[in-house]
This record gives structure tokens, sequence and C-alpha cells, in this order.
């Protein structure tokens, strides 16, 4: 019995961002200078892949510095960290290499030149992730205030309706996000924002190969974790743009293959904090099933590299 044919479209670009493959090199370039254990405050990525992959490799991986012993190197994830973190880890006169993402760093340098100018902040972002609480710990309490929808623009209640900034989480749907700051703007219209947007070149770019591809998928399967926020927006991007069908894989163990039957046509795209190598695992679990033909969908080649911080090129 012959497979049944199906088209694959292959989102491009997809998978690792500049700003994934220097946190993953911090921690790796960590174990080999300072030996195993290095600790971590919280995942490194959102991908359990990725962190299980560190942790048997010597990294040790933690929620607060609290739970880091004072003699050991620790790291701090690409997400970025509150500044009452560095504060602790130099009180305790611990050894520590910032990952936090330089395009995450723009944001925190943004929020502190607006506060710094005396004008109230307002982030655009998702409550409780660790970037927009990084984000938020760069300024004192209470010095910015968080938005999700048009609907909380529309509710706040603000100091000075002259003297406002906005910055955004790095991660969001582009297009909810224009929708938010319309809001904004319509109800404050001196409010002041980022010369460049915040949202990264990386999560851009995946979202517009989905849009792209979209329309020709019956399905789409977006390779990620359920906590990582650009993962989770590729699948709300799919389903927006026109496919039936999106799902949020983090293995090909997790397709749900009683939705995709009948289908002849699919989309593939990846996280920015998702490998490649679990991107041709569902090609490959794709491949057992059906008679595949692949074709790229590309929309834009990236070629961004971050250096990793100066302490780690140096010689223990």
């Amino acid at each position: 019995m012959t497979n049944p044919p199906l088209t694959l479209y292959l989102a491009a670009p997809r998978g690792f961002c500049a700003g994934v493959d220097r946190a993953i090199k911090i921690v790796e370039m960590a174990l080999t200078k300072w030996g195993a254990p290095v600790y971590v405050r919280h995942e490194i990525v959102h991908n359990k892949y990725v962190v299980d992959d560190l942790r048997a490799k010597g990294a040790v991986f933690v929620e607060e510095l609290d739970e880091c012993p004072d003699d050991r190197p620790v790291i701090f994830s690409a997400h970025g960290v509150p500044k009452s973190v560095p504060a602790e880890a130099d009180k305790r006169q611990m050894i520590y290499v910032d990952a936090t993402c330089p395009l995450v760093s723009k944001v925190h340098i943004e929020a502190e030149r607006h506060h710094e100018a005396g004008l109230q902040i307002i982030m655009i972002g998702h409550e409780g992730h660790p970037e927009t609480i990084g984000t938020m710990g760069q300024l004192p309490d209470g010095a910015v205030l968080l938005v999700e929808t048009e609907e909380d623009v529309a509710k706040l209640d603000v100091r000075d309706e002259s003297a406002l900034a906005y910055v955004t989480q790095t991660t969001l749907s582009v297009d909810d996000t224009i929708g938010i700051v319309a809001a904004l703007n319509a109800r404050f219209p001196a409010i002041k924002g980022p010369h460049k947007e915040d949202i990264c070149y990386a999560t851009t770019n995946r979202q517009a190969a989905v849009k792209a591809m979209a329309a020709e998928c019956e399905a789409m399967l977006v390779v990620g974790a359920p906590n990582s926020s650009n993962s989770r927006r590729l699948v709300e991007v799919g389903a927006r743009a026109g496919c039936g069908y999106a799902q949020l894989v983090q293995r090909a163990t997790d397709i749900d293959w009683r939705s995709l039957e009948g289908i002849s046509s699919i989309g593939v795209t990846a996280g920015a904090s998702a490998p490649e190598v679990l991107v041709n695992e569902v090609i490959e679990a794709l491949q057992a099933r059906y008679d595949v033909t692949i074709k790229q969908v590309e929309t834009a080649v990236e070629n961004v590299e971050f250096k990793v911080p100066r302490v780690l090129r140096m010689p223990a």
C-alpha cells in the first residue's frame, strides 16, 4: 500500500535566532572554562530539548539566585533579568555571565533612557513572561505599566498623558502589536515609541514566512515549547493567515495524527528557540506516513551574529 501524497511547505527562516544561538554557546563555553556545574537562572531558552542537552553536559537550572552557591558561576537567561539579580550576585561576589539577548538589552536601555527623561513607561507584553519581568525590573517598582491588549489601553491610569513612552516585548505577534500601538497613539497622541520596532527581526521574519505559506496549507505544525512566546505566536499567526489547523509540537511524538487525517498539504516551521534537529524529526515522521514533496518558502535570509561576552573569550 502506497503512502498518500503530501506537499510539505517548509518555512525559512525558522528555528534558532542569533540571540538563542549566543545564549546556548555561552553555557557551553562556561562549562568548558569553569567545568561543571555551572548554574543557569531560569531556562536559558524556552526549549526542553536544549535545556536537557545542556543539563546532561553539567548545567544546573534554577529559578532564583538563592538556589545557587556563591562559589560556582551562574548564567542569566536570554530573556533578561531584573536589575536586582546582578546586584545580588555582585553582593555575593559571584562569577556571573549575562546571556540576555542584545535585542532585549536594547529594550532595557530604551526604557531606562525614557525613565531618566521623566517619562512614564508603558510596556506591551505578556504578564509573567521572564522577558517582561526582566524589562519591568530595570526600573523602580511602579515605573512601568503593562498592557497585553487594546482593551487594557482603555483602562490605563497614567500620571501625565503628555509624558509617556512605550516599549514592547521582543517576541509578540506583529499584527496584534500594531493594534495595541495604534490604540496607545489614539489615546495618548504625545506618547513616544522606539526609533525602530522592539519586536525582534527573528520574530518578525518567522511570522512573515508563516503568513506567506499559510493559505497553501491545510494544516501547520509549529515546532516549539508551550512556554515559548514566539512559538505560540506562530500558531496564532498561521491560523489567522488562512491555515485551517495549526498545532504546536515539542517533538514529533507530540503530533496529533488524527487531526491530520485526509490532508494533502502541511506547513512546518519552528520557533526561535527550537533546534533544527527537532524540525528534521518532524519531517521524518511525516515522510514515514506520506509520500512527501518538500517546497521551501523563503521570505528572508538571516546572517545576524552576536558576540559572546568577553569574559568567556579570555583564558581561565
